[in-house]
């Protein structure tokens, strides 16, 4: 991890595709530049889907962790313009 703590944390446990990428997007937009969002998802695929999405928007995929009640923690950095 970055050694920074996230301004934001999005729940999206018990969403599923594409809600948790759709929520992380709008989320993303409402932090400042280099800030970091949390977001906290069971759906198997959110991991990937947001990494897709922060590389092909400039932002930063930080880490994915599984959390003990199956939960992944997915960090992102907002790019700085």
């Amino acid at each position: 991890m970055s050694g920074q703590e996230p301004v934001e944390s999005l729940d999206c446990v018990g969403l599923y595709c594409p809600q948790p990428l759709f929520q992380a997007k709008q989320a993303i937009e409402s932090i400042g530049p280099g800030e970091i969002l949390e977001i906290l998802a069971d759906d198997p695929a959110a991991e990937e889907d947001i990494k897709r999405f922060a590389k092909r928007t400039g932002h930063t995929f930080i880490s994915a962790k599984r959390l003990p009640d199956g939960t992944n923690r997915i960090l992102i950095r907002r790019k700085e313009n």
